[in-house]
């Protein structure tokens, strides 16, 4: 197996292991919760933008110029996943009006870069002394968005089989499974209290 498929297939089991991982699959079904499948291109903006800000402070910590304490990121990748899924719950479908830049975006991206710091150690322990981390890390970060994609569209699916099919309210699927993730996360942010 090539360093590249290694990378690539480690960036993709991160989002898609629902036993380590579910805290990302959370986070990216926040994201999901207000749009249906007419929406897509907002939802891959959304996880691209995510991808973006993990893959700048996944770099910077594992080259080490940045450093944060574990516990803390621990700490604030739930604290990043009630903030979406509590907005969502306040958020009118008449807010989803289209817009060139949405605000959800640049939160996206900075919600990114906590949950980057999240993985460094592990992509550090990793890599060793490699001196090339380019490949490696550009290989975890494509892994890493065919992950959220795939995420995407199995929610995509499931929300048009039930809002498009089954005429299940658009408001009361985004109500529940906002608030269902917003509950996750507060246990979550108990759990990883660290003061």
């Amino acid at each position: 197996m090539s360093e590249f498929a290694l990378y690539f297939g480690l960036g993709k089991d991160h989002i898609l292991d629902y036993v380590n991982g579910y805290d990302h699959i959370l986070f990216v079904l926040a994201l999901c919760a207000v749009y249906l499948i007419r929406d897509w291109k907002k939802i891959l903006i959304l996880v691209t933008a995510f991808t973006i800000g993990h893959s700048i402070t996944l770099a910077l910590a594992t080259l080490n110029i940045i450093n944060f304490p574990g516990n803390i990121i621990e700490f604030l990748i739930p604290l990043t996943i009630f903030i979406t899924a509590a907005g969502n719950l306040f958020k009118e479908d008449s807010t989803l009006i289209p817009a060139k830049v949405q605000i959800n975006y640049f939160f996206a991206l900075f919600f990114g870069f906590i949950h980057g710091l999240g993985f460094s150690n592990f992509l550090r322990a990793l890599l060793g002394k490699n001196e090339n981390i380019v490949s490696p890390l550009f290989a975890f970060n494509l892994g890493l968005e065919l992950g959220q994609i795939i995420v995407v569209v199995i929610f995509l699916v499931i929300s048009f089989v039930l809002v498009d099919l089954l005429k299940v309210s658009r408001r009361d699927l985004k109500l529940v499974l906002s608030a269902a993730i917003a509950g996750i996360a507060l246990v979550l942010m108990k759990d990883r209290i660290f003061w």
